[in-house]
């Protein structure tokens, strides 16, 4: 827009600002519109800087478009298509998003409907199906399938399985007399030393009767020897003074004076000792003696 365009359009300004209302503008009104439009004019129709026009052609550079103020603008049919083909590739990635979006929730939906130790009881059924595939190939090459797994265990992992065995501890704890004598009959048998002798002398001794079948009449006629009864007798020995040792915590105190007439009030008499027995030990051990006052 030339000199001439700008004077004219100044003029229409002036015209229409002067001409405005019911009656003639102010002078403070009509400087503030012709302000107002002129910079609004300015605004729109400023001539480009050579600055802007170089960063305009650097910015064209990085986004390799052919957009210099020399050069004719992209028509519109042109700046539409482009504008299309973004909104089809949005879509697209929408549609994928979405598809990908379902998979993901559908998928957790099934991880949550199985039970809480479905993991744990795959990776159990693949391992048991590998030991039996183990198992048919080493019977098809005629091996034994124990030798051929303890050759692929390592020592490290041996020793380390041996010290687990070690530190696990055998007694569980009583849960009742029935499983307590089991507990201590293999206590018992475990420190016994069998004596091999002994034990081909007696064979020898009672012939076919050693094995004892429904016709077998050898009871009473075992006669133990010294070194037996010996063994006997330091074991039971053992026995006792194990128990003697042993103690558990009591409830009550057999021997401590009843002073209640059920729990309640038990623990309401500790409560009252604790905090007020050092008043009260006399009185007490007067009425005691009955020589309270």
């Amino acid at each position: 827009m030339n000199s001439g365009s700008f004077q004219s359009l100044g003029i229409e300004l002036r015209k229409w600002s002067l001409t405005s209302g019911p009656k003639r503008a102010t002078t403070a009104t009509y400087r503030r519109v012709v302000t107002y439009r002129r910079r609004l004019i300015t605004r729109h129709f400023r001539p480009a800087r050579p600055e802007r026009e170089g960063k305009m052609a650097a910015h064209c550079e990085v986004q390799d478009i052919p957009c210099s103020s020399g050069e004719p603008a992209i028509s519109a049919a042109a700046k539409r298509e482009e504008r299309l083909k973004r909104f089809r590739d949005l879509h697209l990635k929408r549609n994928e998003s979405r598809k990908l979006n379902h998979q993901a929730v559908a998928e957790e939906d099934r991880i949550l409907k199985l039970p809480a130790n479905w993991e744990s009881k795959k990776a159990r059924l693949e391992w048991e199906l590998k030991v039996e595939e183990k198992k048919k190939e080493c019977l098809e090459k005629g091996e034994d399938y124990e030798r051929v797994k303890l050759l692929e265990i390592s020592a490290d992992d041996a020793e380390r399985w041996e010290r687990k065995k070690k530190k696990k501890n055998s007694d569980p704890g009583f849960s009742d007399f029935a499983a307590a004598q089991f507990r201590q009959y293999q206590r018992l048998v475990k420190q016994i030393k069998p004596d091999l002798e002994e034990y081909d002398k007696q064979k020898d001794d009672a012939g076919e009767e050693f094995y004892a079948t429904a016709n077998s009449l050898i009871h009473g006629t075992h006669i133990p020897s010294k070194a037996g009864v010996d063994r006997l007798v330091a074991d039971v020995e053992k026995q006792i003074e194990k128990r003697a040792k042993y103690s558990r915590r009591r409830r009550y105190n057999d021997d401590a004076d009843i002073d209640y007439i059920n729990e309640r009030n038990a623990n309401f008499n500790k409560k009252a000792e604790r905090f007020y027995g050092k008043y009260t030990a006399e009185i007490k051990q007067n009425l005691e003696r009955g020589t309270a006052v």
